[in-house]
């Protein structure tokens, strides 16, 4: 057996390595009380409070938003289970829409049960599928620029305006992009096939 002192040590260990994972998520994270008290909230879930409490803060300076579905969530307890989610989009901008998801859950070690809250950045998500599909079908740096606006919804005009080019340049670019995809997902399908052939 090892001593109490070493298991001790690597619970510290292993409690910090999950600290540092949860304050650096790129994802907002909230853990309130169901009184709206608020426990924990990491780097990223401050800044995107920050961001939304235009829309008003409960009495514990959590925007009302946030606490609005929170509360939804505590009113349906016939769905008691830990495993149910409630999500809300919430606009603030066509740049800045996030996404909410709160549920409960309790921990053994307190009698009260807490609502997890995760908010997504869904333009930076966006911007990163983009920017991951520009790679896969290795996209220009300018086309790599006018996917990752028109993944994260712009129109052909915004992009446009934005980049300073024509409309037509625009409907160009998307035009040698959908190519691209489309030469991506048919060497894939032929190295599929030529992988079940070889079985």
């Amino acid at each position: 057996m090892r001593p109490i002192n070493e298991v001790q040590d690597n619970a510290r260990k292993q409690m910090l390595f999950l600290q540092e994972i949860v304050e650096n998520l790129d994802d907002g994270l909230l853990i309130l009380t169901e009184t709206g008290e608020l426990v924990h909230s990491n780097p990223s879930a401050c800044n995107i409070c920050n961001q939304i409490k235009s829309f008003g803060l409960n009495d514990n300076s959590v925007p009302s938003v946030i606490w609005n579905l929170c509360k939804s969530l505590m009113k349906n307890k016939l769905d008691s289970d830990n495993l149910t989610i409630y999500s809300e989009d919430i606009v603030v901008s066509q740049s800045l829409i996030f996404r909410l998801r709160v549920r409960r859950f309790n921990l053994e070690l307190s009698q009260q049960a807490y609502l997890l809250v995760t908010i997504e950045n869904r333009y930076q998500s966006l911007k990163n599928v983009a920017l991951s599909e520009a790679y896969k079908y290795h996209l220009t740096k300018r086309e790599a620029e006018i996917w990752s606006l028109y993944r994260a919804a712009s129109s052909y005009k915004q992009i446009a305006e934005r980049l300073f080019i024509t409309v037509n340049t625009v409907k160009k670019h998307i035009k040698n992009i959908r190519a691209k995809e489309q030469k991506f997902y048919e060497i894939k399908k032929g190295k599929e096939k030529m992988l079940e052939s070889n079985k």
